[in-house]
């Protein structure tokens, strides 16, 4: 294992005969408990999708599991799998779901089921799930460009790479992951961060259109036209509404970026920091930059190390606006090179392995030097007494600028038609209820990756102990932001709610009106939900 590792983290289908598929793990004599629902549900699918449906003991299963980013995904078994092909056997496959699931039950779920695309999420049961049925819709992944270049149409399944692969040969770029192997769909409508951010806003802000699958097994389109409030409510409100399988994503004009790591000692901290802070608070911001400032500790070396992960969205060596994190000297390494988006994306992947126990942690704080170094002071002494010694310890503690310039585009008071800061009328508000006076943020983000399920307590409990002392600084220098990114979000976090009320009653509203059972509420307990234990229907 290399010291990036430590400073940067972020198929094979199976046919089987039907009923060999249904006798091979079930015993005939099992009760209708939870787990019999759950198995009648994995039967009625059979019927339906008699090549697409696996089960435990099967290389097309073991495949699906293995293909989850983090350990803990990897160790749930479901009931079955399903892979979907197209948005017709989603369709189909949530009729059934929702036929066996919501008539005459009120408060309970009598199978409950998960839905995946990429696998990348860390949590376990975030895109997996115990029992039940998970949904696998890696086969959805056709990447499109429409005939204007304006617009390009992805599968829900797809991974970045395999949309930058299309653009990059057209000489198109879209806002989307920084890392290759994330998913498209988890991203998007968790809001989702780019390269293109500054000048674009969230990732969910460029999407012209959602196709979703309600839990009445209905397709519907959500735009600016047709579901406007499905369409805001997508952005960065999660699974709460539907099975989105296809986003039509805004597309530019794209040539080179100039983009890489440069890896730098940890004496480098007071000038990281006071770096960092400058280049988030510009009141000049330019909008083609765009960084990551990451501090790395590899416990198989026991050292740390700085990493900045640079871009610049134009064909441009060395810019000034990034020159005080490249003059930042000594380096160990140094990436930067002028390439394409699959390139620069890829790089990234050998960073984030496979097969570890994982954890992501987040917080937002408002913008100062001082503070940012003494967050990793923080990090540093609690590592150092409680989890510098767990196997496979991989730790990075990263600040990425949360400037006015990202949150503009996707804010209420910008996406308002006839606001002079709206620019594009084809613009709905987000979700996430961020608002541009509250001026430049920090989003910080703990990922820790480990080996060992036995150093499962001490790692989760140290991790929020640096946030608990770090909050209370904050809270002394008044630097505390509420806001919670929902993808960096752990699962005892609450990032839908640290949108404000306002948007979360828009949130709420949009889930009564389109998943008027609570399908999606109750059944489907994976994501950060909008309504108490799944909410009952007279709740919702």
């Amino acid at each position: 294992m290399n010291i990036a590792a430590g400073c940067w983290l972020i198929g094979y289908s199976v046919r089987n005969e039907a009923n060999h598929m249904a006798s091979m793990r079930y015993p005939a004599t099992l009760g209708l408990g939870e787990t019999g629902h759950c198995i009648a549900n994995c039967r009625a699918l059979q019927v339906a999708f008699p090549r697409n449906v696996y089960y435990n003991q099967t290389a097309a299963y073991s495949e699906s599991l293995k293909s989850y980013w983090s350990q803990q995904e990897q160790n749930l078994s479901p009931n079955c799998i399903l892979s979907p092909q197209n948005t017709e056997d989603v369709s189909k496959a949530i009729r059934i779901l929702s036929r066996y699931n919501t008539a005459g039950n009120s408060t309970t779920a009598a199978c409950q089921f998960a839905i995946r695309g990429a696998g990348h999420s860390p949590w376990a049961g975030s895109a997996n799930i115990e029992n039940g049925v998970t949904i696998d819709m890696r086969s959805i992944k056709a990447v499109k460009v429409n005939s204007s270049g304006k617009t390009v149409s992805i599968g829900a399944g797809a991974r970045w790479s395999d949309v930058y692969r299309v653009l990059d040969a057209v000489g198109l770029g879209a806002a989307g992951g920084r890392i290759a192997d994330v998913g498209v769909g988890g991203l998007i409508t968790g809001g989702g961060m780019s390269y293109f951010a500054p000048k674009y806003g969230f990732v969910c802000d460029q999407v012209e259109n959602f196709q979703v699958v309600l839990a009445s097994g209905e397709v519907v389109n959500a735009n600016a036209v047709d579901n406007p409030d499905l369409w805001s409510a997508l952005k960065g409100g999660s699974n709460n509404f539907g099975v989105v399988t296809r986003f039509d994503l805004r597309t530019f004009p794209q040539g080179k970026i100039w983009g890489g790591t440069i890896y730098n000692t940890i004496d480098t901290v007071p000038a990281q920091v006071k770096a960092f802070a400058s280049f988030n608070n510009a009141t000049d911001y330019d909008t083609n930059a765009a960084m990551i400032n990451t501090y790395g500790y590899l416990g198989q070396i026991g050292a740390w190390s700085v990493a900045n992960l640079l871009v610049y969205t134009e064909n441009t060596t060395n810019p000034p606006v990034l020159r005080p994190f490249t003059d930042i000297k000594p380096q160990i390494a140094n990436t930067m090179r002028l390439s394409n988006l699959s390139d620069i994306t890829s790089e990234q992947v050998k960073s984030a392995p496979y097969g570890l126990r994982q954890l992501f942690l987040t917080r937002t704080y408002g913008n100062d030097p001082q503070f940012l170094q003494s967050v990793f002071e923080i990090a540093n002494e609690t590592l150092t007494a409680r989890f510098a010694k767990a196997p496979g310890l991989i730790y990075a503690l990263a600040f990425q600028p949360l400037p006015s310039s990202i949150i503009v585009h996707g804010s209420r008071t910008a996406s308002t038609p006839g606001s002079k800061n709206n620019t594009d009328t084809n613009t709905a508000p987000n979700a996430l209820g961020l608002s541009p006076s509250t001026g430049p943020q920090v989003l910080a983000l703990q990922t820790i990756q480990w080996a060992l399920p036995a150093d499962d307590a001490a790692i989760n409990s140290a991790a929020r102990e640096i946030w608990k002392r770090s909050d209370a600084l904050a809270e002394q220098m008044g630097l505390r932001r509420p806001w919670l990114y929902l993808n960096y979000a752990a699962q005892d976090q609450d990032p839908i709610a640290s949108y404000g009320t306002d948007s979360v009653e828009r949130l709420k509203a949009a889930s009564r009106k389109f998943d008027p059972k609570g399908l999606f509420q109750r059944n489907v307990p994976g994501g950060f939900k909008l309504f108490p234990s799944g909410g009952g229907i007279g709740q919702m």
